[in-house]
């Protein structure tokens, strides 16, 4: 790497180098976020705090199926049990999940809860 350095007026130093040993350095930088993100990861996963989802759970998501029941039978809940524990009507839940009705932002932060996930994994 080939630097020339130069002293401003205000006795500042200023680094000068060639594009391709400048992308370099930035290419390295990025390359270690990366690993550092990476190893964040691993670390939320390991403690809990992230998880994986299945390949299919992301597809049926991105495909635009109703995500409080995408969520709701990935966490091998059934209609019941989630309306129960989320203090809500089976009816309602059944609104929510088929689009007849939208909830409050209230009654899907309680669905959030029970579900684990957060706010934005249900309402995108």
């Amino acid at each position: 790497m080939n630097i020339q350095r130069i002293t401003t007026p205000a006795g500042d130093t200023l680094i000068v180098l060639a594009e391709a040993d400048y992308r370099t350095l930035l290419d390295a930088a990025e390359d270690n976020a990366d690993r550092l993100a990476v190893a964040e990861f691993r670390h939320r996963l390991t403690v809990g705090d992230e998880e994986l989802i299945p390949a299919a759970i992301v597809d049926r998501l991105l495909a635009g199926e109703n995500r409080v029941r995408v969520w709701r039978e990935h966490r091998h809940l059934s209609a019941a049990v989630l309306a129960e524990q989320a203090e809500l009507s089976q009816a309602y839940l059944s609104q929510i999940e088929t689009g007849k009705r939208d909830g409050t932002i209230d009654t899907y932060r309680t669905i959030a809860s029970v579900l684990n996930v957060s706010l934005d994994d249900l309402l995108g």
